[in-house]
């Protein structure tokens, strides 16, 4: 039989389409991967908003979550390759470094911490405990130091709060403990076992309009973290281990993706609208005007682009290299990666 050059070209044509739809099914392969955060408060609802809107669904991700009631569980999730991406304090990857987990930094959430207000119990508040330093002075009632809890020691909370109060020259006259989430700092400041809380912005509000707390340091009035920290900082990212990006970049990209794409939808969007969104499944029982009032924080105070720069970086570490925090310094280009961030920004431009 001789080839004609119709039966020559109609070859060629099935074997490249033998050869590219394998490839094309391959491609469109869903992908999976677990975001974890802690606690699981409206601040770290990205990944749910972006999940409800079905932003991950075009970067064929499949998007799990696992919540803590401590950003410091969170970390050790990824470490233990439990999640692919974690999100919280920028101190998270920077310890996770320091003890041979290499991360990288691959977008901010927030630059203004909403997780470093402090309540104080109501009847200390009535009693004249209205300020930072006025706190500090407070004796208990056998003489010892107030008690302020944050969400872990070491968490971003316990980063945040205690930074206040040192750069007021205030550090030594406090202790600091453990207070987990909601459901234990309520009681505990309500019983009196605690004599303040470091709050997001969901309990500041839970705790006025509950009558048991007070807030007498509110980071989302204009220029009060400012004027303490000097200027915006990387407070909330969201980071992966470096052997999670050298080995899956095409996972990490379509994530970043996926999250870039809610936190244009968010700023974009009435809080309302944010809220009937989530509000059913994740925050059934809290506070209507808490929850929207953490959703809108980011929206109120800062651009919400994700970028974070050597400034910002510079003054972020004021906070996270202190003595306590056990974290050595680190430059700025060995652990923040905004390659992928810059993919999704031109991408969605």
């Amino acid at each position: 039989m001789s080839i004609t050059r119709r039966h020559a070209i109609g070859g060629i044509t099935t074997l490249a389409a033998a050869t590219t739809l394998p490839r094309l099914a391959a491609a469109q392969t869903m992908m999976t991967a677990t975001h974890t955060f802690g606690p699981a408060t409206a601040i770290y609802a990205l990944g749910w908003i972006g999940v409800a809107k079905g932003f991950f669904k075009p970067e064929h991700l499949d998007l799990k979550f696992a919540a803590f009631n401590a950003g410091t569980q969170g970390r050790q999730a990824v470490a233990s390759g439990q999640a692919q991406f974690g999100h919280g304090d920028s101190n998270h990857p920077l310890q996770l470094s320091t003890r041979g987990k290499k991360c990288k930094i691959l977008f901010a959430t927030q630059a203004i911490a909403s997780i470093s207000n402090i309540v104080v119990r109501r009847d200390l508040y009535d009693a004249g405990i209205t300020t930072i330093e006025k706190l500090a002075d407070y004796k208990r009632p056998d003489g010892a130091k107030p008690i302020i809890a944050a969400t872990a020691i070491g968490s971003g909370t316990w980063m945040y709060g205690t930074y206040l109060f040192e750069a007021k020259k205030l550090g030594d006259r406090i202790h600091w403990v453990a207070g987990g989430g909601a459901n234990t700092m309520y009681p505990s400041l309500q019983t009196k076992q605690f004599d303040a809380i470091v709050a997001v912005p969901t309990w500041v509000i839970e705790a006025e309009t509950q009558g048991f707390g007070k807030a007498i340091y509110d980071t989302s009035k204009p220029g009060v973290f400012e004027a303490t920290f000097g200027g915006t900082v990387p407070v909330l990212v969201v980071y992966a281990l470096e052997e999670t990006i050298e080995t899956d970049r095409p996972l990490v990209q379509a994530f970043v993706n996926g999250m870039v794409a809610a936190m244009k939808w968010v700023k974009a969007t009435p809080i309302d609208e944010v809220y009937a969104l989530v509000a059913e499944k994740y925050f059934a029982g809290v506070d209507p005007v808490a929850v929207k009032a953490e959703l809108g924080f980011d929206k109120n105070t800062w651009a919400y682009d994700g970028r974070i720069d050597k400034p910002m970086w510079e003054r972020g570490g004021r906070v996270w290299y202190r003595k306590g925090t056990d974290i050595p310094e680190t430059k700025y280009e060995d652990i923040v990666d905004m390659s992928f961030l810059e993919a999704a920004l031109a991408k969605f431009k």
